[in-house]
């Protein structure tokens, strides 16, 4: 077992360099404030895996108290757990990927209460014409202070703040978020992406949702900024909105050709990131991940597990097991899960079992 705990000496020594190791939110809560320290003192030590929509379906199964195709395999659950806030803004009941709301709230509690870590992004459906994140009518300048759609957005705004501040442990205490929006922005897939808005609307846009949310008392987040493909460091940084809208830098890789080519591709997006972290003391992540339906059986001990060596990451995220032909993670019989369980096993992984908040 590979225990992180929060020790008088992470709180006390060197206090002059944890000066500077403060979230990007200056009222953060004390429990957001501990998850940040404990994500900066992870680095280099091991990388938490992580699993979106973990405990809400996994292939073969829907809302089962508990149930976990990670935990199926190896016994143990993921250590981070990626959510989705899309639709909550249309006053839908579930998200868009068929959560209740109610019940991310209480997947939510649990994860906190057994220690492990949260993140949510948020594919909201464009405020100018109703479509889904997908739609890519241009809409950001008019959601801006001053737009016709500013409303609509602030609207939508109120909405998240209102859940994001119902999130809690069973103690009371308001559970820690890492929240993820407008993620992938390099590219052009979604309306807020590279060919839909200018860098200063982008930048503009990022900066007013931050200080909007925490005008309205949500101080139990840490930001992460995550791009898509990027050439270099300048490119990376082109629409960052500055470090105190950030805690977390990360990139979104998926593999859809060879091993090779995808360990080419991440290692050169990580070799990038991992110099841009240093230099603005933020904390790293592979934010997301995956090979869908992982063919290759022995993925994760031969291609990821080498990546995940050579960096100093505080995550790694896989993306969701939605159904037989739309998965990331292994379900129990798969065909990668022997490999799985020596990923699980490798001293570089850490679980919900190895670390605690």
């Amino acid at each position: 077992m590979r225990y992180l705990f929060l020790t008088t000496w992470l709180l006390f020594a060197g206090f002059g360099l944890l000066q500077a190791q403060q979230p990007a939110d200056p009222k953060a809560t004390p429990a957001t404030v501990k998850l940040y320290d404990q994500l900066h003192a992870l680095l280099g030590k091991g990388v938490l895996f992580g699993h979106q929509d973990d405990l809400a379906y996994g292939v073969h199964w829907k809302y089962q108290h508990n149930r976990s195709d990670v935990k199926d395999v190896c016994g143990d659950y993921p250590a981070v757990y990626g959510w989705d806030l899309g639709h909550l803004e249309m006053d839908s009941p579930h998200d868009l990927d068929s959560v209740p709301f109610d019940s991310l709230r209480n997947y939510i509690r649990y994860v906190y209460d057994r220690g492990g870590v949260n993140t949510i992004g948020w594919h909201l459906n464009n405020p100018g014409n109703g479509g889904s994140a997908w739609d890519t009518f241009h809409v950001v300048k008019d959601i801006l202070p001053g737009g016709k759609k500013h409303q609509v957005y602030t609207a939508w705004l109120d909405k998240v703040a209102a859940f994001l501040l119902s999130l809690k442990g069973s103690d009371g205490t308001a559970a820690p978020v890492i929240f993820r929006p407008f993620h992938e922005h390099t590219g052009s897939w979604f309306w807020w992406g590279q060919r839909h808005c200018s860098t200063k609307e982008f930048i503009d846009l990022w900066q007013f949702t931050i200080r909007y949310l925490q005008e309205k008392n949500v101080h139990n987040l840490l930001y992460a900024y995550s791009a898509a493909d990027y050439r270099d460091a300048a490119h990376y940084l082109e629409r960052y909105p500055g470090d105190k809208f950030v805690d977390i830098i990360g990139t979104d890789a998926y593999q859809y050709g060879s091993s090779a080519a995808y360990t080419a591709q991440v290692k050169q997006r990580l070799d990038i990131l991992e110099k841009i972290a240093v230099q603005h003391n933020k904390i790293p992540a592979l934010t997301e991940t995956g090979y869908e339906r992982i063919p290759d059986t022995r993925w994760w001990t031969e291609t990821l597990l080498p990546i995940l060596k050579s960096y100093r990451l505080a995550y790694v995220l896989m993306w969701r097991n939605g159904r037989p032909d739309h998965f990331y993670a292994p379900y129990s019989g798969h065909s990668s899960a022997p490999d799985f369980i020596q990923f699980y096993k490798d001293p570089a992984t850490w679980f919900e079992s190895d670390w605690k908040h």
